[in-house]
């Protein structure tokens, strides 16, 4: 007799269980999330990754998708879990489709993410999870971190939204 778990649903807490597919060589593109937090000094919150692919490079905090979870759960999480810090998620800055093959031409990294803009609403930085290290980025530092392309412009549009929110607010 099959017995099937039950169903999953969006907002059910710990209804969520991280992905057990393999990244490397993957079956089908694995979906993630990231997110552009803005400090109230407009500083980009930035992690350097700790494990591969591009271990040693900095980027957005993010992370694959947990099953059962929802998009802004999850870059919530991630946030919480690379850098030690809550934010307030709002809304989406871009998607980044990073496909990596090897030599042969084989697709040896692919992956679908979602990219959010955010604001920090408290918690002091620290590296944790897969993050080698973390720290507040002024946007005209941001040549120095050598952003992928694509996450560069993600952190440039993300910034704007972000600032047009924070002026809407005020």
């Amino acid at each position: 007799m099959d017995v099937k778990p039950p169903p999953i649903t969006a907002g059910d807490s710990g209804g969520t269980q991280p992905v057990t597919a393999r990244r490397r060589y993957p079956e089908a593109p694995l979906v993630g999330v990231a997110a552009a937090v803005f400090n109230a000094a407009g500083e980009v919150l930035l992690a350097q990754r700790s494990r591969p692919p591009r271990a040693g490079s900095w980027g957005l905090p993010g992370g694959l998708l947990d099953l059962g979870e929802t998009l802004e759960d999850g870059a919530r999480r991630e946030v919480s879990e690379e850098c030690g810090v809550e934010v307030a998620i709002g809304g989406i800055a871009g998607v980044f489709e990073p496909i990596t093959r090897d030599e042969e031409g084989r697709v040896e990294y692919h992956y679908v993410v979602i990219d959010y803009w955010a604001t920090w609403t408290g918690g002091t930085p620290r590296a944790g999870d897969d993050a080698a290290d973390v720290r507040w980025v002024a946007l005209a530092d941001l040549p120095a971190y050598a952003l992928l392309p694509d996450s560069y412009a993600v952190v440039q549009r993300a910034h704007e939204l972000w600032r047009q929110s924070a002026q809407g607010a005020a």
